[in-house]
C-alpha cells in the first residue's frame, strides 16, 4: 500500500486508488461530474494546497532562493494543527490503502507537490 504522487489530469496507473486533488481551486471548464473519469481527481482536498498569496509566490518564483522561499512558507501553513493532522492521517493511511495525491503543475520540482512528497515521507508515509 501506499501514496502516488501524481499530475492530475494525467492518466490513472493500474492501482493507483483513490486520486486526492490538492489544488487550490477545481479545473477550469471541466465539469464537475467529469472530474473523476477526466482523472483530475475523485476527492477535493484544498486544505493541502498552498493559500492563494503562495499560488502567486510559486508562479512568480524567478530564482532559487525565490523557489526556497515559498517552499518554507508552504510548509508553515502545513504545520498549522488541522493541516499536520490531514497529513499525519494520510502518512497512517499509506500504510492501509493506496491512493494518490496530485496538482496541475508539469514540473513536479516546482511544484507543491514535491514538498507534499517530503513532508509525507517525514511522517512515514508509504510513497512509490
Amino acid at each position: 500500500m501506499a501514496i502516488r504522487v501524481v499530475r492530475l489530469g494525467s492518466p490513472r496507473t493500474k492501482g493507483e486508488g483513490l486520486r486526492l486533488g490538492t489544488v487550490r481551486r477545481p479545473p477550469r471548464g471541466v465539469p464537475k461530474a467529469e472530474f473523476t473519469s477526466r482523472d483530475f481527481y475523485d476527492v477535493w482536498m484544498p486544505e493541502l494546497a498552498p493559500s492563494e498569496a503562495l499560488v502567486k509566490a510559486a508562479h512568480g518564483a524567478k530564482t532559487e532562493a525565490d523557489w526556497r522561499a515559498f517552499l518554507k512558507r508552504y510548509r508553515a501553513e502545513m504545520a498549522q494543527p488541522e493541516r499536520a493532522r490531514l497529513l499525519d492521517f494520510l502518512a497512517v493511511l499509506s500504510k492501509e490503502t493506496d491512493f494518490a495525491v496530485g496538482c496541475y503543475c508539469e514540473d513536479e520540482s516546482r511544484c507543491h507537490r514535491s514538498a507534499l512528497r517530503a513532508l509525507l515521507a517525514e511522517r512515514g508515509a508509504e510513497i512509490i
